[in-house]
């Protein structure tokens, strides 16, 4: 069984600023673990079915303007059958005041009832963001996340490859380091992916003949990131005599991983070469094919043209 993530109540209400109305010491410490959201004007006008207790559920403009013009009869009615199923949580937008029996249901039925000031659309949008980055599908790759030039780079290969030390060379020239040895990889949307450092490690760089190194503490504040879209994976492998390597890269190569594919490159790796040179390269190249750029097809064409011109 896969493992469930979850966020507390508690968390959501800090990070959007969320006023409570009802809401007990214990309430504080639920767990949400539905990313979707709620808003229940079907419920509130009779239709129970399909309804889901687990989901937040948004009380917005069009839900209240509805409850208002019932009468004060109709409306306790559709506010208790609300309460009565025990969400996981009610928020009311716009800062529309509860009314006391709202109040008064929310407490027996023991839902948390909270408020923000914001828009309803806007809420929602900052409310699902949040959700989905907090209870997102993950897993843990052994490697390195940099940000190169605004990019997020994973490097994968095996241990001993260079990799740390690559990361390190590239946080001297200017890049940023988000993780090291560990990457906990999220699935954020069905297109994107974002990559962190395990909170007991994270800024920490393993150098061997050296041992761990702060790098936030050697390099300053501008030298590490906590999270970062992996835009690019780079496989670094010890060079093999004999093996072929690409050496136009006419086609884009691409790494699945969780179900995206993410553009990639293999680089060899022996004495002598500038590893985070060719990173550097590798990534303003990858960015210039994906703006519909490619140099080696330019060249090729270049070449078919003088070699009609030869006949």
């Amino acid at each position: 069984m896969s493992e469930q993530y979850y966020v507390k109540l508690s968390e959501l209400i800090e990070k959007l600023n969320l006023k409570e109305i009802v809401l007990s010491e214990e309430q504080r410490k639920k767990k949400i673990y539905r990313k979707e959201v709620n808003r229940p004007g079907l419920f509130l006008t009779g239709f129970h079915e399909n309804f889901d207790p687990d989901r937040i559920q948004i009380l917005g403009k069009t839900e209240y303007d509805y409850l208002e013009s019932l009468s004060e009869e109709a409306r306790n009615d559709s506010i208790r059958a609300l309460m009565e199923q025990k969400p996981i949580c009610v928020i009311l937008c716009h800062s529309k005041e509860a009314r006391e029996a709202t109040k008064e249901y929310a407490a027996i039925n023991d839902v948390p009832l909270l408020m923000t000031h914001k828009d309803t659309s806007y809420f929602m949008s900052a409310l699902i963001s949040m959700l989905n980055v907090a209870l997102a599908e993950r897993i843990t790759r052994h490697g390195v996340l940099v940000e190169v030039y605004g990019e997020g780079v994973l490097l994968l290969g095996d241990s001993g490859v260079g990799k740390s030390e690559t990361a390190i060379d590239l946080v001297k020239r200017g890049h940023r380091l988000i993780a090291d040895d560990a990457v906990e990889i999220k699935k954020v949307s069905d297109i994107t992916l974002v990559g962190s450092a395990p909170e007991t490690i994270r800024h920490y760089v393993e150098l061997r003949g050296i041992g761990v190194v702060d790098v936030r503490r050697l390099f300053g504040m501008g030298a590490v990131k906590d999270t970062e879209k992996i835009e690019l994976i780079i496989h670094l492998e010890q060079w093999e005599q004999g093996k072929f390597y690409e050496r136009l890269g006419m086609e884009m190569e691409y790494t699945e991983l969780m179900g995206i594919k993410i553009p990639s490159v293999t680089i060899p790796v022996r004495p002598g070469r500038n590893l985070a040179l060719i990173i550097e390269i590798a990534t303003m190249n990858t960015r210039q094919r994906l703006m519909g750029f490619n140099t080696a097809q330019e060249l090729e064409e270049r070449l078919m043209k003088q070699f009609e011109g030869e006949e």
